[in-house]
């Protein structure tokens, strides 16, 4: 498949104004478009197609509008639980309840004098929101969880807290990784209206996009680790891969998930965090970098992938074991796949290379490599796009046949 280099229709961009796809993303996530074309021109399509690395959803909302049956994997709790309510079936009761309880948390919101109600234990979460907004977000929180609603309800209320949560906070998501602005405190009250009024705001939206239904077609996600694949998904079998796994770039999708993820329930310290993000593919998130201090590759390594790391290693070690560590769990996640992706099948993996100091770190080299051994054929590399300001670093597809 061809593609046009840097074109904006194949980075997340071009995700934000899609229905559901917009509900509630990820940085980066890689584009719905590409997405269309790869399952369309699948070779296999008497099987379905596999995610291993949901995120959040991308693959499997894409593959659901065109009624195109597929699984994902994905370890990361909340990211299982956003790429389900993504792809569930809201009945216009349910969508009702949401908005008249949302209605409810907005009022509560914007109460003044109000007491704050319960709050999560995020570290330096003062940097997140003002006292102001955090007291107007507690509020509106506690109404949703008090109310008796449906599970697809309770779905649509969460998800425009969440929404809400980014959008009133001091956190921006313009770059690669997150950053915060420094910003001057606001009014009180302008701050508990910008709540109430983000509330409103992103309930429209999302049942704007849940009234409108996707095909019965079969759409799972298993909670799993991607180097396991075939222990979590058994016997099942597939015809192609469309997927984005995590980049070798030392970007923690924990960082950014933090907030959501301590919120409803998923964390409660910042150890969990580091200890699930130690789990996942290319983690490096608090106790993540500490363990790679004491990690040490496996014999049999790849030999370019050694030499890489000794490179990085003269100016850093740590940063030297995480690419190395990167490597091997790709090795085993593709190992393992190949288990499950049916012989004439494809694999697709959006990737892109990374630099650690002057060391360039060809990603998709190294994975087309890895494809071969694992006993996949023909693997092959397109550039997609360029993605940041630095001039090596691109995107690129990686594919191959099974």
């Amino acid at each position: 498949m061809q593609v046009t280099s840097g074109a904006l229709r194949f980075t997340f961009r071009g995700n934000l104004r899609e229905t559901r796809h917009g509900w509630l993303r990820l940085t980066p996530a890689y584009s719905l478009h590409l997405v269309r074309a790869l399952a369309v021109g699948r070779p296999r399509t008497d099987l379905p197609v596999l995610d291993p690395f949901c995120g959040t959803g991308t693959t499997l909302l894409a593959c659901s509008e065109l009624e195109v049956p597929c699984d994902t994997l994905e370890l990361n709790p909340f990211l299982v639980w956003l790429a389900r309510a993504k792809v569930a079936r809201y009945d216009r009761a349910s969508v009702s309840q949401a908005e008249t309880v949302l209605d409810a948390a907005a009022r509560r919101a914007a109460l003044a004098r109000a007491s704050s109600d319960w709050t999560p234990p995020l570290h330096n979460i003062e940097r997140w929101w003002d006292s102001a907004t955090l007291g107007a977000l507690s509020r509106a929180f506690a109404q949703i969880q008090s109310a008796d609603l449906s599970p697809r309800a309770r779905d649509l209320c969460r998800l425009a807290f969440c929404r809400t949560l980014v959008a009133v906070s001091s956190a921006s998501f313009r770059h690669q990784s997150m950053s915060f602005a420094q910003t001057a405190t606001p009014v009180a009250a302008r701050a508990r209206a910008r709540v109430a009024t983000t509330l409103r705001a992103s309930m429209a939206s999302l049942a704007h996009a849940a009234a409108a239904p996707l095909p019965a077609t079969r759409r799972k996600v298993v909670q799993g680790d991607a180097r396991t694949v075939a222990r979590a998904l058994g016997d099942r079998r597939y015809g192609a891969v469309i997927t984005s796994p995590p980049y070798a770039n030392r970007m923690s999708y924990i960082r950014e998930l933090r907030p959501y993820m301590y919120w409803l329930g998923h964390l409660s310290d910042g150890r969990a965090a580091g200890a699930l993000d130690w789990k996942a593919i290319g983690g490096t998130w608090g106790q993540a970098t500490s363990n790679l201090i004491h990690w040490r590759a496996p014999g049999g390594a790849s030999r370019s992938v050694s030499r890489l790391a000794a490179s990085i290693a003269k100016d850093s070690e740590v940063l030297s074991r995480y690419v190395e560590r990167y490597f091997v769990d790709m090795a085993e996640h593709l190992a393992s796949l190949r288990q499950v992706v049916a012989d004439g099948g494809s694999i697709h993996y959006v990737v892109g290379n990374s630099k650690f100091f002057d060391v360039v770190v060809p990603v998709e080299e190294i994975l087309a490599a890895q494809m071969k051994t694992a006993g996949f054929s023909k693997p092959r590399i397109e550039r997609l796009r360029k993605r940041t300001s630095k001039k090596e670093l691109y995107e690129f597809a990686v594919s191959a046949t099974g």
